[in-house]
């Protein structure tokens, strides 16, 4: 039976207004392609499979073995993240993702805050993911300094933006290439590595001074930001062939293929690395080859399948950074210059503006903070939960409303995994910790005058965009 968007009924000019955008989105597309079933997989798997998978066994390791507890339980709420976006790609197949679930649900200002901290996410990620690139760069290249390092995270900011600026076609072709050099190291440590594994090498279940719940915890926000790019095809819905039926299936089928050589090779990592070399670790893939084969050109490969999986991460992300603020742009909810688009199609001041932000977080990693990594991986791991979170009560909405379509068994299923879905959010926001949830509040808050700034531009004023009546004297 098919779903019903239950999308509330609209005035003529706003609906003249979204088939004239829906009739220029159609044509973009039909210009410069879309992206089948197996390019919109591999760039959910592209976008999730980035470089903090390659890092992050190393900093699971100083929690201790409950690190893998919580990437398994990790693991499972991003599976039903993955089923809820999918459900919700059918019914409201639009661009934006969270952004459009939360704006059809609760009504403009939630919609807003999603797209608002999505956007966070997208470019205060992207810095997490060149930090640990520059890591297995300089398995090669050995450039120690600061600086050199923020001109390698540069480097590998700037080539994924000019890629994106050439259209959607080389970003799908460079998001497939690049997808299936990253599993060569996942998939080899996942299998090989087992025949490998030491019971002595895992090190104690909690390695902290704390109570092993609050490891638990924290490990698994940690973890939540590898599964960062569930919703991807979500985002991008207008550039994706026959999306109501394939964004639910490229969301399951990438997260689905993530847990397994995610879970697989943390396992073999963590058996084959002795513990306490594994937490002061900065390549944990290349170390494990080579404990596994004793050195040699073992764990250069895997150096440099990481270095290849990086630039795939960081060119889906790039996308993803310009299709969120677009999307609500065009709906007149952030300032209509990320409307602006190239020749080839490209949302260019999205591109350019996310980039330049992202350049700003990788300049405060080197020379701002200490242990950046892990508190810029917090932040961006509450600004995620947060459109995951709604997006998984938009849905909720839906099933508990009149307008559902769905009954019986079907209906107490997605209850379920919707009900999964809303706890592994609260749980993730706790696990982030005060400082990151109290960081990326603020520059949630940050928003605020952004959204009123565009209301204002377009004349609108209220909850039904008209100007009060004025008061009788």
């Amino acid at each position: 039976m098919e779903e019903s968007s239950g999308e509330p009924p609209r005035g003529r000019i706003a609906a003249e207004e979204d088939a004239l955008r829906d009739g220029a989105a159609a044509t973009l597309a039909a210009e410069h392609g879309k992206l089948g079933l197996p390019a919109a997989t591999s760039l959910v798997v592209g976008n999730i499979v980035g470089t903090g998978v390659f890092l992050l066994p190393a900093s699971l390791a100083a929690y201790g073995t409950v690190g893998i507890l919580a990437m398994g339980l990790v693991s499972i709420g991003a599976i039903a993240l993955a089923v809820v976006f999918g459900r919700l790609g059918a019914r409201v197949p639009a661009a934006g993702g969270p952004y459009a679930y939360a704006k059809d649900a609760f009504g403009e200002f939630p919609g807003f805050w999603n797209a608002w901290s999505f956007w966070l996410t997208a470019w205060i990620g992207n810095a997490a993911i060149a930090v640990v690139w520059v890591n297995y760069a300089n398995y090669f290249l050995h450039w120690d300094s600061a600086a050199g390092q923020l001109a390698l995270a540069l480097a590998a900011l700037w080539i994924p933006a000019l890629i994106n600026l050439s259209g959607v076609r080389n970003i799908g072709m460079f998001t497939l290439v690049t997808t299936v050099l990253k599993f060569i190291p996942l998939i080899f440590v996942a299998v090989v590595g087992l025949f490998f594994v030491r019971s002595a090498s895992f090190g104690p279940f909690n390695a902290t001074d704390g109570n092993w719940v609050g490891a638990l915890s924290t490990a698994g926000a940690l973890a939540l930001f590898i599964y960062s790019g569930v919703e991807s095809v979500t985002i991008v819905a207008e550039k994706i062939k026959d999306p109501a039926r394939n964004i639910g299936r490229a969301s399951v089928y990438g997260v689905l293929i993530c847990a397994a050589m995610y879970l697989l090779s943390t396992v073999a990592i963590f058996g084959t690395v002795p513990h306490a070399a594994l937490a002061t670790s900065s390549a944990p893939f290349a170390d494990a080859i080579n404990n596994m084969f004793g050195g040699g050109v073992g764990g250069g490969v895997m150096a440099a399948c990481a270095v290849v999986s990086g630039i795939g991460a960081i060119n889906g992300w790039t996308m993803l950074v310009a299709e969120m603020p677009m999307a609500a742009a065009r709906d007149g909810l952030f300032p209509q210059i990320f409307t602006r688009e190239n020749r080839r199609g490209a949302p260019w001041v999205g591109i350019v503006m996310g980039t330049a932000l992202t350049t700003l977080v990788a300049l405060y990693n080197y020379f701002g903070t200490v242990n950046g990594f892990d508190k810029i991986l917090l932040i961006a791991t509450f600004t995620t939960i947060i459109p995951y979170f709604f997006s998984a009560c938009a849905q909720l909405f839906w099933l508990a409303t009149g307008g559902r379509t769905v009954q019986g068994a079907r209906l107490g299923r997605d209850l379920a995994i919707t009900a999964v879905a809303i706890l592994f959010g609260f749980w993730m926001a706790y696990g982030a910790g005060m400082e990151a949830v109290f960081i990326g509040f603020l520059m949630m808050l940050v928003g605020i005058p952004v959204y009123i700034w565009a209301k204002a531009k377009r004349g609108e004023y209220g909850p039904r965009n008209e100007a009060p009546a004025p008061r009788p004297l």
